[in-house]
């Protein structure tokens, strides 16, 4: 029987450009793995091109991101960032763009759909159906998941947005979820099939991130050499909880006002979200603890610098409410830094408790105060978790996120063509 093969992905990233930095405004995970998951698809010869919205109007109508990776730009309204509660109302302009585009070329340009996020769901919804095409969906993160862990001053993702991932999943041919329990949470929540749903690792790059000295690291990025250094890399909203580790630092000092001449947080992103509306929220509470002396704010950072802040640390805090992986876990880990996370949705699995970092339950200041103060106090079980990190870290390469999204993108295939499907070699 004739095998058809894997030859050419259509990407959908509607409301964040993989061109963008990490770390600000909507560009976070979901970027790291759009870019790093293509790279290596390309190297499989599946060749990728990666749908976006335009964001600036001087911008190329495509860029070749490696050979093998092109990014598309969509216009679809305005040339600047949209609040992503604005972006379903130009779903109809970056449908049409995607469409157009592959109107130009023979039928059948594209094998398969791969979109990201429930709004670029909708758009290769309907993609799938006008190119015959099986529809592969990742939705990074699910809003009722969200809306089960708020946090405090955050707002409910609206309903919209829920009956929008409900219609996604159930058109979608394949789901891909980041861990078994982001896909358990898909048929608990969603009703996915579970025939449906596919668990795909994220993963790591392993020649940035890799265990450097932390005193080299230190000089370059003007550390002193015997600080205590925790640091929180993301976006600044109410979602990353990055008040977890104020709060928590600010008990550390009560306890021991010694501890404040070499005390160091280091935060290295931008405000996102709904941290747009208040983005002095850090400085502000840092102030009013009394810790403002302790603090270091950081723009987002490219992934060499990152890489350095990382090093550089004693360990690194993710205290998110919901996380459906945690690149950043990984990155610290594959650093040789442990982690100390929430232990929520996919950090479960990005961190090995007792092994490469410590999973805390809850986000009371009082308990994170606690394990950070080990960290402080006990160097040689750092060193033991250190080790454990950089192993840990090391089973997550992106060449085995690829050929396990090839191996999801040829089972969907055959399964709308009821034939076999090879995966270029």
């Amino acid at each position: 029987m004739r095998r058809r093969r894997v030859n050419r992905v259509a990407t959908i990233s509607m409301h964040t450009s993989p061109l963008d930095q990490p770390g600000t405004g909507d560009a976070g995970g979901m970027n790291v793995y759009i870019v790093e998951a293509a790279k290596r698809l390309a190297e499989l010869n599946v060749e990728v091109e990666i749908f976006t919205r335009q964001t600036a109007r001087g911008l190329p109508p495509s860029v070749e991101l490696v050979p093998g990776v092109t990014v598309r730009h969509v216009t679809a309204g305005p040339y600047e960032e949209l609040d992503k509660g604005d972006l379903p109302g130009q779903l109809c302009a970056f449908l049409s763009g995607v469409l157009r585009t592959e109107a130009t070329y023979d039928p059948g340009r594209y094998d398969v759909i791969h979109s990201h996020y429930w709004l670029s769901g909708q758009v290769g919804w309907l993609a799938k159906e006008r190119w015959g095409v099986p529809l592969v969906h990742t939705m990074h993160t699910m809003a009722k998941v969200k809306n089960l862990l708020l946090a405090d001053d955050d707002r409910p993702e609206p309903t919209a947005r829920v009956l929008g991932e409900e219609q996604v999943v159930e058109i979608a041919d394949r789901l891909v979820a980041n861990t078994a329990a982001e896909a358990q949470e898909l048929i608990d929540l969603y009703g996915a099939p579970p025939g449906k749903v596919a668990v795909v690792n994220p993963g790591v790059n392993l020649s940035v991130f890799q265990p450097a000295s932390q005193g080299a690291a230190r000089h370059r990025l003007d550390l002193p050499q015997d600080a205590h250094v925790l640091l929180f890399v993301g976006r600044i909203q109410p979602l990353k909880a990055p008040d977890v580790l104020l709060r928590a630092a600010a008990r550390m000092l009560i306890e021991d006002p010694a501890l404040r001449s070499r005390l160091i947080l280091a935060f290295v992103g931008g405000p996102s979200g709904n941290g747009l509306s208040r983005p002095s929220l850090l400085a502000d509470l840092a102030e009013s603890l009394g810790i403002s002396d302790v603090v270091r704010l950081v723009p987002p950072a490219p992934q060499d610098e990152l890489a350095d802040w990382y090093r550089a640390a004693d360990v690194t805090v993710v205290p998110s409410h919901s996380e459906s992986f945690g690149l950043v876990a990984l990155e610290s880990q594959a650093c040789g830094t442990p982690v100390v996370a929430a232990a929520v949705g996919g950090l479960r699995t990005a961190v090995r408790g007792g092994v490469s970092g410590v999973l805390v339950d809850g986000h009371d200041p009082d308990d994170w105060a606690r394990v950070l103060t080990r960290f402080v106090r006990s160097p040689d079980w750092v060193a033991t978790l250190s080790a454990g990190a950089v192993g840990h870290a090391a089973a997550f390469g992106w060449s085995a996120t690829a050929s396990r999204l090839a191996e999801v993108y040829a089972g969907a295939m055959a399964h709308l063509h009821h034939m076999p499907v090879a995966v270029n070699s």
